[in-house]
């Protein structure tokens, strides 16, 4: 695994959106390319949705 994440992204992530399958497929492409999963989910109810947000870091190398 190299020390940088693809494409030029950022070490440090935080997804939000609708709680639905889309959020949920962002997270889990995230973790395919490397980043793992920085402490627990939020959400919060916005009147009409929830909306969750994760945060996710790149590994650093050994």
């Amino acid at each position: 695994m190299s020390n940088s994440p693809p494409d030029g992204l950022p070490r440090y992530r935080l997804l939000t959106g609708k709680d639905d399958a889309v959020f949920c497929h962002r997270v889990s492409e995230a973790l395919d390319l490397g980043y793992t999963l920085y402490g627990s989910p939020a959400a919060t109810f916005n009147g009409e949705h929830v909306v969750v947000a994760q945060a996710l870091l790149w590994p650093e190398k050994d």
